[in-house]
């Protein structure tokens, strides 16, 4: 899969995993004056979110950023999410290859590859996953421990706001509407039509090398173009990408980058073979922070 020229201030790769370091350095983004710092977000139109409620159709917003330190925050909370692994505030809870916008894509500005947009207006929420109501921090640390494979950052620590403030802006202006259901923002990516034990790994094996392989190396370790899709330098077996259903209907809305075109049967393959290859465990105590810096963790025992 080709990188395509990149307009939206960051570099990027393939899959939801799949997104190469941004070359937006934060001293770019936020070193304008606080009049110049602009955002050119692409009008979309509003979803239906699974609680029923439709969001506002956001149209070039936000387009500012807020004036003084709270604008600083959410530009942080960018320049976080563009370069998750390298970025000083947040590479010490990094334990592979992935940024944020491996699979937020665009710094999660992208309208349908697990979008951040709307997001914020579905928090707190309901995960049937840790059994209990969760914040939007609790949805972003938790995204440390399985999708990067790493620590999960301290609730109230400075990556942990920056990356929630930058994420609550983009909601800008909608209404709330919490989701009791799931922890599932009114944009999220919609599951496959097609029955997932239709997958075919050998079918999968082949798209892969065709397609795949270019940016993601024949090894699945990435490549200069795109991260590793599998190994120690992708998302652990705890991530929901590690589920064939997941990644294959992130791949039908993201894949080629630039020029998602897979159908979903295609879409599944690749996902299968994927999720075929070995990858870390996820062993929860492996992932929290030292008891004086939990806080509390966000799941029943």
């Amino acid at each position: 899969m080709k990188t395509g020229t990149m307009m939206r201030l960051s570099y990027y790769g393939l899959a939801a995993i799949m997104v190469g370091p941004a070359v937006l350095s934060l001293a770019i983004w936020s070193g304008l004056a606080d009049e110049q710092r602009q955002a050119t977000w692409a009008e979309e139109p509003g979803g239906i979110s699974p609680s029923g409620i439709t969001p506002t159709a956001i149209k070039k917003s936000p387009a500012r950023l807020p004036e003084g330190e709270l604008g600083r925050v959410v530009a942080l909370g960018r320049a976080i999410v563009e370069d998750t692994g390298r970025h000083p505030l947040s590479k010490m809870h990094v334990g592979n290859g992935l940024t944020c916008q491996s699979c937020h894509l665009d710094a999660g500005t992208h309208p349908e590859a697990a979008s951040l947009l709307s997001v914020a207006t579905a928090y707190p929420a309901w995960s049937p996953r840790e059994q209990r109501v969760i914040t939007l921090e609790d949805r972003v640390l938790n995204c440390f421990m399985r999708s990067m494979n790493g620590v999960r950052p301290p609730n109230g620590s400075e990556v942990s706001v920056a990356v929630t403030t930058y994420i609550s802006w983009l909601s800008s202006g909608e209404q709330i509407a919490m989701n009791g259901r799931a922890a599932l923002g009114p944009r999220h990516v919609k599951p496959l039509k097609t029955d997932v034990s239709q997958a075919d790994i050998r079918r999968g094996a082949t798209l892969y090398a065709a397609q795949c392989s270019v940016c993601h190396g024949d090894d699945g370790a990435g490549t200069d173009d795109g991260p590793a899709v599998w190994g120690p330098m992708s998302y652990n077996d705890g991530a929901g990408l590690s589920r064939n259903d997941k990644l294959a209907a992130w791949l039908k809305v993201a894949m080629p980058l630039g020029d998602a075109s897979l159908t979903e049967q295609e879409a599944l393959d690749i996902a299968a073979y994927v999720n075929s290859k070995p990858r870390s465990k996820f062993v929860l105590k492996n992932h929290l922070p030292e008891p004086h810096r939990l806080g509390e963790y966000n799941a029943r025992p």
